[in-house]
């Protein structure tokens, strides 16, 4: 029996109409910025691990990971700055002042939980004070948090008279929670961490301010002519890598039970390099949290490795300074590599013709 023969009128449909446009081929889910420095970082460890297998021992991860709260706190925060085409040069006096006028304030008898409600907000209005002087003055945000950083190192040196602040009420709740507890096993600073993590990334992809933190980084005069609140977003996310600063200062004074005005040198720098690892370029107009919070780890794993490995003292920053140049310098390589594997991938090989709803080219006459 005879296959049956299509009628003369689809025929006619059929020519008039043209061949139908090939399918439009669906590409996988593109792979997140941050599986690749996450991946890094489980390499890393396992890497480590195989080696020494002490490393991957719960108690020893537990103590790099809340060894790397503070910095990864100020990297988070940074992700907003950087975003914009910013730099925050200011956190490290930020979080050496935060410690400081914690200790103080607690020594002379204000509320444990009072007093960090202060150092929060005093950060928040810091980093707020730098984005108004870089907006209205037109300066470089790198040479006003600097300046920023260098007078809060001083005003904390002076307030603790280039001293620890030391006897404090160590009974105290403050400090048994956030600096001794642990719940589930791990110490309550890291679940402090691993919160921000979560609410930063939310605020950086799901809502209005990260949009237009995102936008303006991309293009600064095509989102002031847009009508975008440039002058405001700038002071919110300044603002806002202050408050990370300030959190990670009450939790250092939590744990170390002493105000040190010396603390935290060099933790900008380091913060800035966790977040570039973890793939906010320096370019704006993107960023990730969860990838500065890997960065950092990664950082603290280096850091912890060369213990286990009996590298001299000596040699400790030059090892992470290698670490960080590479892994800054392996980023851009990685998306170069992954984006042209995504132009040479058959599956992305699409019809050059436009296609509208109905599925047939536009072009042709109806």
């Amino acid at each position: 029996m005879s296959a049956p023969q299509p009628s003369a009128a689809s025929a006619a449909a059929s020519d008039r109409d043209g061949p139908p446009a090939p399918r439009r081929a669906r590409l996988g889910r593109p792979v997140p910025d941050e599986a690749g420095v996450v991946g890094v970082l489980v390499l890393l460890v396992l890497g480590v691990g195989l080696l020494q297998p002490d490393f991957l021992q719960t108690g020893n991860l537990l103590t790099t990971a809340h060894n790397s709260v503070y910095v990864g706190l100020m990297a988070c925060g940074m992700v907003f700055a950087l975003a914009m085409r910013e730099v925050d040069l200011s956190v490290g006096g930020v979080y050496a002042m935060g410690v400081v006028v914690g200790a103080l304030l607690i020594r002379d008898g204000m509320s444990t939980w009072l007093a960090v409600l202060v150092v929060l907000a005093l950060s928040a209005f810091v980093g707020a004070v730098n984005g108004a002087v870089t907006t209205y003055l037109r300066l470089p945000s790198f040479i006003v948090t600097l300046a920023t950083s260098m007078l809060l190192r001083g005003v904390g040196l002076a307030l603790a008279e280039g001293k620890q602040i030391t006897d404090l009420p160590q009974d105290d709740a403050f400090f048994r929670v956030l600096g001794g507890e642990e719940f589930l096993g791990a110490p309550n600073a890291v679940w402090v961490f691993g919160a921000a993590v979560v609410a930063l990334t939310v605020l950086f992809t799901r809502t209005r301010f990260g949009a237009r933190v995102r936008a303006i980084g991309s293009n600064p005069e095509a989102a002031e002519f847009g009508g975008l609140p440039v002058t405001r977003t700038r002071i919110a996310a300044l603002a806002l890598s202050g408050l990370m600063a300030g959190l990670a200062a009450v939790l250092a004074l939590a744990f170390f039970i002493a105000g040190d005005p010396t603390i935290g040198q060099g933790y900008e720098l380091t913060a800035i390099a966790a977040a570039i690892i973890g793939g906010t370029p320096l370019k704006g107009g993107s960023g990730s949290v969860i990838g500065a919070a890997a960065g950092t780890l990664i950082l603290g794993v280096v850091t912890a490795a060369l213990v286990f490995f009996e590298v001299p003292i000596n040699w400790t920053t030059f090892a992470t300074g290698g670490v960080i140049l590479v892994a800054v310098g392996a980023a851009p390589l990685v998306r170069r590599v992954r984006d042209l594997r995504a132009t040479r991938d058959p599956r992305a090989v699409r019809d050059p013709r436009p296609v509208d709803g109905d599925g047939r080219s536009p072009g042709r006459k109806p």
